[in-house]
């Protein structure tokens, strides 16, 4: 199996290749929301993006594509505007995203040139964990912020106390489409190796049951007489569903038996780092503080290498790309990042296709692919 990562913007790369050589194509683009104030996160990729994207498929190849919650609307129209059929939505629910929230109350003040009085202080320290249990920031009970706590100062802040302008993040959509069928789905699936979705290797669980039935059906039709008895083995786990959660407490405790469904933590340091040991550290994943005025004033400071603000967990990614990439299939991603996709990709033992316009990310992408390549000694990974 081989994978490359070009440097440059995918429309470009795409239109230089060949028409209908990818199987698959899973991807993390833009929100729109820029994000930290990120530059490539100022829009969502349009119709022509999708357009490209649809070239290099084969007839029934599936898109997965993320999409954040105010902005997956304008991304689910511009891949239907491309050609592509949505089919489904995927639900990615998590208990660990931070409320971006404007606190009204402090606004008012501030705008009125008001002092607020600090009346306590809140902590976050490094003890808080994911779901796959790995602790993130700097771990060991040892404080990451210091947040005061303040009390309105004018009578139009009071009246305004514990108003802000923003909910919790929870969930984010991941788009299912399919390029349009030539033929019927088994026409399809035999001349072009395309059109369905791997539910057997993708199914919840491991656990198989059997099913006895007896009388009333069999031979003679479903309501004839039948006493034969009927031993049916059913397939280990159940169906795959549109809805994979982290797992996470706060998740169970409010979706209670959603614990049934595939569950994923988010990337944690040590899956966002693998493969990046060499590669220089940065400072990644800075929230709260004066300047953003996060809901509960929450901040977390976390040095990777791998300084990409929006990592995918490689969990997800590979669930997804065994979802609907078959055997021995090309995986294109044309948003790489830090290169989850891919790295999920060679682990799954498929070939990967990846692009990305940011030369800084380029690098980190190469190293953590190269890395999982080398967990399969099988593989033959090239850049």
């Amino acid at each position: 199996m081989t994978f490359v990562v070009h440097n440059g913007d995918c429309r470009e790369v795409m239109a230089s290749m060949d028409a209908e050589s990818v199987d698959a194509v899973v991807c993390d683009p833009p929100y729109g929301l820029s994000f930290m104030g990120k530059g490539w996160d100022h829009g969502v990729p349009g119709v022509e993006f999708w357009t490209e994207a649809m070239r290099v498929a084969k007839p029934g190849a599936h898109l997965l594509a993320f999409g954040g919650t105010r902005t997956y609307h304008r991304l689910a129209c511009a891949i239907e505007d491309a050609g592509w059929e949505i089919r489904d939505c995927v639900m990615w629910v998590y208990g660990s995203g931070f409320p971006k929230s404007h606190d009204v109350s402090k606004a008012i003040d501030k705008a009125a040139g008001a002092e607020r009085e600090v009346i306590g202080v809140s902590s976050v320290t490094g003890e808080r964990r994911n779901a796959g249990s790995e602790k993130y920031g700097c771990g060991n009970g040892i404080p990451q912020s210091v947040n005061l706590i303040t009390a309105p100062a004018t009578d139009a802040a009071r009246q305004w106390s514990g108003w802000g302008t923003a909910l919790k993040p929870a969930w984010e959509p991941i788009i299912v489409a399919r390029k349009p069928l030539c033929g019927t789905v088994a026409e399809n699936v035999l001349t072009h190796g395309a059109g369905g979705i791997n539910v057997d290797g993708c199914r919840i669980g491991t656990e198989s049951t059997t099913t006895i039935r007896s009388g009333n059906s069999g031979a003679n039709g479903r309501y004839g007489k039948d006493d034969r008895v009927f031993t049916r083995e059913n397939p280990p786990g159940r169906w795959p569903a549109n809805v994979i959660h982290d797992g996470s407490d706060e998740v169970k405790s409010l979706t209670g038996s959603a614990a049934r469904f595939f569950y994923c933590a988010k990337a944690s340091k040590a899956d966002r780092d693998e493969g990046c040991e060499g590669l220089e550290s940065r400072t990644v994943g800075v929230w709260g503080g004066e300047e953003d005025d996060l809901t509960e004033g929450k901040k977390r400071v976390l040095p990777a290498n791998n300084h990409h603000p929006t990592v995918k967990p490689t969990a997800l990614m590979r669930y997804l790309c065994r979802l609907v990439t078959p055997p021995g299939g090309v995986a294109l991603d044309p948003f790489t990042g830090s290169g989850s996709t891919g790295k999920a990709a060679v682990l799954e033992g498929f070939d990967f296709v990846g692009i990305e316009r940011e030369a800084e990310y380029v690098e980190i992408a190469r190293a953590r692919i190269a890395a999982a390549a080398g967990q399969r000694p099988l593989l033959e990974a090239t850049a």
